[in-house]
């Protein structure tokens, strides 16, 4: 896993405040369930004391993980993001030129990807392509369905109506 990512201000502090809900509530969650569990008796045949086991160790896991995506996060500050050319954090508007269709979006660090909601990572393959082009650039996008062209009608820090 690569570990340094790039977030906005908004997507560090939601790593911190999940971090923070699964150390401060989630493991004691899960140590009472251990407790209850070992409390019915031989662990060998003990499903539950399995299940907590597990869930126990996928939460110690996912901590790590914050953790390490905490400390080597590289935070875009707002004022950080460009105006003149797509970056992460971006506010876009991508015209489609074969449907001519506008589509407003948001480049953000792979962790913050949220495509419902017009987040799309910097890793993925439209944001890959637009970064670091301008308002009135064209740029192509292999997808399944074939060569898409795009333009680059806005950018700004801030969505758009």
């Amino acid at each position: 896993m690569e570990i340094n990512k790039t977030v906005s201000k908004a997507g560090y502090q939601k790593l911190v405040d999940e971090r923070e809900y699964l150390v401060t509530i989630k493991r004691k969650e899960v140590a009472q369930k251990l407790k209850e569990a070992r409390s019915f008796g031989d662990l060998s045949e003990n499903a539950e004391y399995d299940e907590a086991k597990n869930e126990q160790a996928i939460l110690e896991s996912r901590i790590n993980e914050l953790e390490l995506l905490i400390a080597n996060a590289t935070v875009v500050d707002d004022e950080d993001i460009s105006i003149h050319e797509v970056g992460v954090g971006s506010y876009v508007k991508l015209k489609d030129l074969e449907l001519n269709e506008i589509e407003s979006l948001q480049i953000v660090g792979s962790t913050e990807s949220d495509p419902d909601n017009g987040k799309i990572s910097d890793e993925s393959p439209i944001g890959r392509a637009a970064l670091h082009k301008k308002v009135g650039e064209i740029f192509e996008v292999e997808a399944p369905v074939g060569i898409i062209k795009f333009e680059v009608m806005e950018i700004s820090r801030e969505e758009q109506e």
